[in-house]
């Protein structure tokens, strides 16, 4: 093995020369056998950590690179909300097959546009026993959509998911949240997920798919949401 696999990056990769030194401890590959407790063979393995990590960088930045400007093109597959389904080609997004799925989408909006408040149109589908479906797995191909269906009674949040989400106004959206890491009160690294506003969202492709509302009426829509 080329020795800087041995770690995954810089700071595991000097303590184990560390460990080694101390303990005169070789370690050797196709190249050479080096004793990191010498300052000559020291540098040298320093060197290889480095380049390791600098070529994990430039792997990790071109991979991320492919799917910005996939995404950028709108044909990034990701898993679509509930009454959609990906199409055939790159970057096709289709209605869902089973209109009944598709109808109480509708429902959703047209509640909405009488009643004027996402709870009352939750209340609306609870008193009337309507069901709502739900995505089991992200659709990613029109195949087998019917399978990946669940119907229940739906939750404030997934009539709020609904009127919020600019998939069901013909956009495609990239970059809507980021991943942070924190230390917390007791010493723990922990990860959260932040909501960015519309203006730092990577990617946002208008009319990009037929969608159940247009994007006046979703813009309108989130201003009566925002003033209940």
């Amino acid at each position: 093995l080329e020795v800087s696999r041995l770690a995954r990056n810089n700071a595991d990769w000097y303590r184990l020369l560390d460990l080694c030194g101390v303990t005169d401890t070789l370690i050797g590959d196709a190249d050479g056998v080096y004793h990191p407790g010498l300052f000559n063979d020291r540098l040298v393995l320093g060197l290889k950590g480095t380049m390791s990590e600098a070529e994990l960088h430039v792997l990790r930045a071109r991979l991320n690179g492919g799917i910005r400007n996939k995404a950028a093109r709108g044909e990034l597959r990701r898993g679509l909300p509930v009454g959609f389904v990906w199409g055939d080609a790159s970057a096709e997004v289709r209605f869902h097959p089973d209109q009944s799925v598709t109808d109480a989408i509708r429902c959703v909006f047209d509640r909405f546009g009488e009643l004027g408040s996402a709870r009352r149109v939750w209340l609306h589908f609870r008193s009337e026993g309507l069901r709502f479906p739900s995505q089991i797995l992200p659709a990613l191909s029109s195949a087998n959509a019917l399978d990946g269906i669940r119907w229940g009674t739906p939750t404030y949040t997934k009539i709020h998911q609904v009127l919020t989400s600019p998939v069901y106004a013909g956009a495609y959206v990239y970059g809507k949240s980021r991943h942070e890491r924190y230390v917390d009160g007791g010493g723990k690294l922990r990860q959260r997920v932040r909501r960015l506003p519309r203006s730092e969202w990577s990617v946002l492709i208008r009319e990009h798919h037929p969608g159940f509302i247009d994007w006046d009426e979703f813009e309108a829509n989130q201003v009566r949401l925002s003033s209940n």
